[in-house]
């Protein structure tokens, strides 16, 4: 944050100085005590199991100033701010600040795909302008006023990320963002737990729009059978991309190559350009068309961004050479939408292909169905092996046979459950064959990031004998 003072912080939070300067200026959150410096704000976040008013002594040590929402007098040389809610207070902050800065701000939203959706097109603009983008995945209630705050009046663009965990979520931060442009990607089940349905997801989703000004533009996936029904529904310029004719921003000739994927960037039925991936996937094509078609709304040449495009990777869905096997690293999170986008990008390499996959989480009641599809997927898709861990995985398996069942064929999926991930790591490690392709999925908190890092073991290993 820049030229923000104790004394803007109380009048926009409508707080109480309860001592110290109020003329000492702030640059940033901290809702760490262990982090900050001399001129960050202290956040106390009360959460289900801690109460960070405690630690604003010791935040205090590292911090410039503080927010409470539990103390009504205060005798120090550093300030407090009594606020009603620490949280609101925050968002009430980074949406003043976010109201000082004069830029075209995009904003990216969806069940799927949200992250490397806004990662391309922050990617694409930079050809031409001095981008800010969301940091890691700071794209909640606090999140996004910590992402606020970073923003400078060198940016020249921002594209931020919105996320939510229940209804009206979405309805707060983009009224905090306030976006010139705003992005769906996917309608998919994430989430379903608390909203229910699809269909209460969409509409979750769409509260986006509640942000935009009366000029501003909208983006949907036009492949998306949810957000197709937006046509003509909005009072905004909407754009819809994708692989089908219906969208105004479209991908011809698609094919996926050795190191990517290729096509051609077709802008209402005109060919723009030809254009080249370094990454692998229909999902990631249709990620692409978003960037290039809000190119094209903001006057940046979309040739120039489609070059941009040829170096872009993300840190979703990584590629790594492991000598001769070959890994697809997608174990940040899950769901049935990214599920099949991941198994889909492994059936389209060479070699043995392995699906190394755990749970799904947060799928609600139908959760056993969803996880039956991604294995009857599996065996449409023509995988090799299924290596899985978890008490949902088993699910996989059982999807996998029935779809074998069906067409009366039995043992062509080979299938493996494990009871943890060391027992999956350590099976994994004594049956790698040269040209193997594997794909390592599963929701963040099945840690396969653990599975991940033996087999890094085995390169760095190598890697020293050599050197010996």
């Amino acid at each position: 944050m820049e030229q923000v003072t104790i004394a803007d912080i109380v009048k926009t939070t409508n707080g109480t100085l309860l001592c110290g300067n109020p003329e000492k200026g702030i640059s940033g959150f901290s809702i760490d005590s262990r982090q900050g410096d001399k001129d960050s704000l202290f956040v106390p976040i009360i959460g289900e199991r801690v109460d960070a008013h405690r630690f604003i002594e010791s935040a205090l040590k590292i911090n410039g100033a503080t927010l409470t929402s539990e103390h009504d007098a205060m005798e120090d040389e550093k300030p407090w701010i009594k606020v009603e809610d620490t949280i609101k207070a925050m968002q009430q902050i980074g949406t003043a600040y976010r109201n000082r800065l004069n830029l075209p701000v995009v904003a990216v939203t969806g069940s799927v795909g949200k992250t490397t959706t806004r990662e391309m097109i922050a990617w694409a603009l930079s050809c031409d302008k001095k981008v800010f983008q969301t940091i890691g995945n700071q794209n909640s209630q606090i999140g996004v006023p910590l992402t606020l705050s970073r923003m400078t009046k060198e940016d020249e663009a921002a594209v931020l990320e919105i996320g939510m965990s229940e209804r009206g979520q979405i309805e707060t931060l983009t009224k905090m963002i306030r976006p010139n442009i705003a992005v769906v990607t996917v309608i998919g089940v994430s989430h379903i737990m608390q909203l229910k349905s699809q269909e209460n997801i969409c509409l979750e989703k769409m509260d986006i729009v509640k942000g935009l000004p009366e000029d501003g533009k909208v983006f949907l996936n036009g492949d998306d059978p949810f957000l197709a029904e937006y046509a003509g529904r909005l009072p905004f310029d909407t754009y819809f991309y994708g692989l089908g004719e219906n969208c105004n921003y479209r991908a011809d000739h698609v094919r996926q190559e050795e190191e990517g994927m290729a096509f051609d960037f077709v802008a209402n039925g005109e060919m723009i350009c030809p254009v080249r991936l370094g990454v692998l996937g229909d999902h990631n094509v249709k990620n692409a068309l978003a960037a290039l078609g809000i190119c094209h709304q903001m006057g940046v040449s979309v040739k120039k961004a489609a070059k941009a495009l040829e170096s872009f990777q993300g840190q979703r869905q990584r590629i790594v050479d492991l000598g001769d096997v070959t890994l697809i690293e997608d174990a940040y999170n899950a769901s049935p939408d990214s599920m099949k986008a991941a198994i889909k990008v492994l059936s389209g390499m060479d070699g043995k292909k392995t699906a190394v996959l755990a749970d799904m989480l947060e799928l609600g009641e139908k959760e056993k169905e969803y996880h039956r599809q991604v294995g009857n997927f599996l065996f449409e898709m023509g995988i090799d092996s299924l290596l899985c861990t978890g008490e949902l995985a088993k699910e996989y398996i059982a999807g996998a046979k029935e779809a074998e069942a069906k067409v009366n064929k039995d043992g062509i999926l080979y299938t493996r459950h494990f009871e943890n991930n060391k027992e999956l790591a350590d099976y994994l490690k004594g049956n790698l064959e040269p040209g193997m392709k594997i794909l390592i999925k599963g929701s963040n908190g099945m840690n396969l990031k653990e599975v991940m890092e033996e087999l890094h073991k085995i390169e760095n290993e190598e890697s020293e004998c050599n050197e010996k």
